[in-house]
């Protein structure tokens, strides 16, 4: 698992190989992740969008973002944790991502960026 504290926001993913799915006559790798956000600041934070750049060993750069993650703009106070899963869809078995969440803290309406880690996304046959 791997961890970034960014103003007493940390974050943690965890990387899991999904196999392979083939979609328009086209063969991706399917990799999930879990991501738990966990406030330890003394201040009350809301998440309100995200921007991940995704890349593969065939030199695609996918870039996504928007407003929250999965459908949710999650309020934490402090100590107060929120995981979500979601996934993506390679076309090489190696990959990589990283980005930032946007969050405003609701004390001061101050916005900020909360650095997610880069984290590797491998099949684990590779590592044999």
């Amino acid at each position: 698992m791997i961890h970034q504290v960014t103003k007493g926001i940390k974050i943690s993913v965890n990387t899991k190989y999904k196999g392979i799915h083939q979609r328009n006559s086209k063969v991706y790798h399917v990799f999930s992740y879990v991501i738990r956000i966990e406030n330890t600041s003394t201040e009350t934070v809301k998440l309100t969008d995200r921007f991940w750049k995704i890349y593969d060993t065939l030199n695609n750069i996918e870039i996504v973002s928007g407003e929250g993650v999965v459908g949710q703009t999650p309020v934490l106070k402090p100590e107060e944790t929120y995981t979500y899963n979601s996934g993506c869809f390679l076309e090489s078995n190696i990959g990589a991502m990283k980005g930032f969440y946007t969050m405003i803290n609701l004390t001061t309406f101050e916005q900020f960026k909360v650095i997610i880690p880069t984290f590797q996304l491998a099949n684990p046959l590779l590592s044999n």
